[in-house]
């Protein structure tokens, strides 16, 4: 779903990297679409539970940390993942790769539906080679 964070923005991707303490660094990346420069933002992240749960709190701004939930995922090979924030107003769907299989993406957003998202204002983000 669009959010402030990556308005503006294609080619974006999000690197996760175990820290030493067990949390994750991420690293979200993209291209402003008017000039083309490069923009990021760093975080970092903590489960809440066990790390095998899929809840973890984030944080971009400092001390204060918000909530990461993965309501969908590829057990097998880890190559899709839905996530959602704290409310309905946050949902990415995750992808290894640059185009996700259509009866994936297809599957995943008819649960995200079914859940309460607004799934006819999601948006897809240009990728470019």
């Amino acid at each position: 779903l669009d959010n402030r964070f990556e308005r503006g923005l294609e080619n974006i991707s999000a690197t996760y990297t175990l820290r030493k303490d067990g949390g994750i660094d991420i690293l979200n990346q993209g291209l402003d679409l008017e000039d083309g420069t490069p923009e990021k933002a760093e975080g970092k992240g903590y489960f809440i539970q066990e790390p095998n749960k899929g809840r973890l709190k984030v944080s971009f701004l400092g001390p204060f940390y918000s909530s990461y939930n993965i309501i969908a995922l590829d057990k097998n090979r880890y190559s899709y993942a839905m996530v959602t924030g704290p409310n309905k107003s946050y949902l990415w769907i995750l992808s290894r790769t640059r185009q996700i299989p259509k009866e994936i993406l297809d599957r995943l957003i008819a649960q995200a539906k079914s859940q309460g998202f607004e799934t006819d204002k999601l948006i897809f983000v240009k990728h470019q080679s």
